[in-house]
Formats: C-alpha cells, sequence, structure tokens
C-alpha cells in the first residue's frame, strides 16, 4: 500500500492535476501489482520558492513543471522500480507535456507495522486486512 505524496509548483489547472494523480494511480497499479482501490495520494502546490529541486551535478536542468514523487511502500525489486520511474515518466511526459528531466522520484521502504489506518488498529497485524 504505497502512500504516494506529490509535490508540485502552483499554476496547473484541476484537469492537469487530476491526470497527474490519475497516471500516478495506474502506474503504480500495473508496476507494483498494488490492489485496484488502493489509493492514497497527497497533492501538494507549492509557490516557486519553495522547492529547490536542484540537478545534483547531473547537469540537469529543471522548469517549474517539476514533479517530485515521494512514495512510502513496501520494498520493491530493483525491476519493479525501474519499471514504475520509467512508465510513470514516459505516461507524464506524453500525455501531459511534462519533461522527462522534471520528474523526481523518492521511495521510502516501510512495513505492515508501520501502518494504521484508524482506531489506533494495526490493520495489516491484527487481520483486518
Amino acid at each position: 500500500m504505497p502512500l504516494m505524496r506529490i509535490d508540485v509548483i502552483k499554476g496547473h489547472d484541476e484537469a492537469y492535476l487530476k491526470t497527474l494523480l490519475d497516471i500516478a494511480y495506474e502506474v503504480q497499479v500495473d508496476k507494483f501489482a498494488t490492489p485496484e482501490g488502493d489509493r492514497y495520494q497527497l497533492l501538494t502546490q507549492h509557490e516557486l520558492f519553495e522547492m529547490q529541486i536542484l540537478d545534483t551535478g547531473l547537469g540537469i536542468k529543471r522548469t517549474r513543471d517539476v514533479v517530485f514523487f515521494n512514495l512510502v511502500t513496501r520494498p520493491r525489486s530493483t525491476r519493479a522500480k525501474l519499471d514504475f520511474y520509467q512508465t510513470l515518466v514516459d505516461r507524464l511526459n506524453k500525455e501531459l507535456g511534462i519533461r522527462k528531466e522534471d520528474v523526481v522520484f523518492s521511495l521510502v521502504p516501510n512495513n505492515d507495522d508501520d501502518w494504521s489506518f484508524g482506531n489506533g488498529e494495526a490493520q495489516f497485524l491484527n487481520g483486518k486486512l
């Protein structure tokens, strides 16, 4: 069950943002084999000065269309991660015109005992999920 946080710079319309969320969810389901309906996404829009996503010495120039994905997720294979990155970048480029250089990822692994979906319970551990 990934928790997907997506950070963008303000200025995109609702249709663009909904498409961004939908594409990210579809790729998550396809590449990480998560169940349909397992959708936890948080989209945050920032002022330009609030997002400092530099090139880390790689020569990558960012634009104001930069998108930062942070996923808290169960451990995934390297192959699954690489497929996820490439497929999502390709679809965002094709469907929304986002430059591939403007898409940044960070995945944070977690386990079943790291989740509570309410009531102070760990539903993965107590058999409710």
